[in-house]
């Protein structure tokens, strides 16, 4: 799978991680924006993470902020992506079930522990989209980013 990855000054050293993991996992990586520690402005990077999903050149996006709720944000402001943050396998698991989320969203200063980091994002990878009542749901976020009301613009 084809992964944009991006990181802030605070989530250097997690995206350094996947950076480093994910490849050896059979997944390309992306690093846009490449952040070795000074102060960066994680909407800079959110941006091209966000675009390079929406636009179809990486398949998921991943996005490191020292909270992950800055990223979260802004990636949501951008058409077509549905991001998530998460803390655990079973947020991760479910984000990509129920939400089709395409872009994961991780607090770089709440995950300190490698192996824990690397299930969460194996978990998220992993897990398909379920569709069915949950893909309505999706249809409806993507009518909101429309500006339309969802119970009018997809019926049931």
């Amino acid at each position: 799978m084809k992964i944009a990855l991006g990181m802030d000054h605070r989530g250097v050293d997690v995206g350094r991680l996947l950076a480093a993991h994910l490849p050896g996992e059979g997944h390309e990586v992306q690093v846009l924006g490449q952040c070795e520690g000074e102060s960066w402005d994680y909407p800079d990077v959110t941006w091209a993470v966000a675009r390079a999903v929406a636009d179809g050149e990486a398949q998921r996006g991943i996005l490191v902020c020292g909270t992950g709720i800055g990223a979260s944000i802004a990636a949501n402001k951008v058409a077509g992506v549905r991001a998530a943050l998460v803390g655990d396998m079973t947020a991760a698991e479910s984000s990509r079930r129920h939400n089709d989320a395409n872009v994961l969203c991780l607090a770089g200063d709440a995950l300190t522990d490698d192996r824990r980091i690397l299930r969460i994002v194996a978990a998220w990878l992993a897990a398909p989209f379920d569709g069915g009542r949950h893909a309505r749901r999706v249809n409806k976020i993507a009518a909101i980013e429309r500006g339309e009301n969802p119970v009018e613009a997809v019926k049931a």
